[in-house]
């Protein structure tokens, strides 16, 4: 059985997660207005589309191009010691501390007490017309799988195959993909919750919401 006041006091206790920032590509990096302990914001905007704090920029050939913080925290590592240098692709430039959210918490949580079904292999994936209706119409929670179940499209280089469920029967508690984005390989489809379990998933839910307080 799920221990949901264990979960909690574990995320409690390392409320955050660390985002290393990299060099993309080889290039001089010219760190921007910040330093160690500045607080960053994230892509913002309605769809985004306008980019997070700038952190620095990486000059390659006369083409400078921006990095930018991916995510809302605190800069608890900075690289200062390399402005000017050349560096190489993959060297880290800095470390953001991101505090995590209510949802982000919940989310967590959620991946380790359901049944994740994944992705095969990097692809588009979609339900069969026939869930696909019911998920659009009243949600993903009133659809009810089963072991050998056809339930996927799986979508890739023109190419479609069905794709059945393996797992314990039960509800789809929770859906992580879109139909207009690839899934990498490993990457969780969906989170299925079995009958004997949604009482304690939704004692998830409810401690979350009202004893998590957000943070920052």
């Amino acid at each position: 059985m799920l221990n949901v006041t264990e979960m909690l006091e574990e995320i409690k206790n390392s409320p955050y997660r660390e985002i290393e920032i990299c060099a993309p590509h080889t290039g001089r990096v010219n760190f921007a207005a910040i330093q160690q302990g500045s607080k960053v914001e994230g892509p913002h905007g309605l769809w985004k589309e306008k980019p997070g704090t700038l952190l620095c920029t990486l000059d390659r050939e006369r083409n400078p191009k921006p990095i930018a913080a991916v995510e809302k925290g605190e800069l608890c590592l900075l690289h200062s010691e390399l402005e000017g240098c050349f560096v190489e692709a993959g060297t880290r430039l800095a470390v953001i501390r991101h505090l995590l959210t209510r949802d982000e918490v919940q989310a967590a949580i959620l991946k380790k007490a359901l049944h994740l079904f994944t992705a095969p292999e990097r692809a588009k994936y979609y339900f069969v017309p026939e869930i696909d209706k019911k998920v659009r119409t009243s949600g993903s929670q009133s659809v009810t799988v089963k072991d050998g179940m056809e339930l996927f499209i799986m979508s890739r280089m023109k190419r479609e195959v069905p794709l059945v469920y393996t797992g314990p029967a039960g509800l789809i508690y929770a859906v992580y993909f879109t139909h207009t984005s690839n899934v990498d390989a490993e990457q969780p489809l969906i989170g299925v919750c079995p009958p004997d379990q949604l009482a304690a998933i939704q004692e998830v839910i409810m401690r979350v919401q009202t004893e998590w307080t957000e943070q920052g």
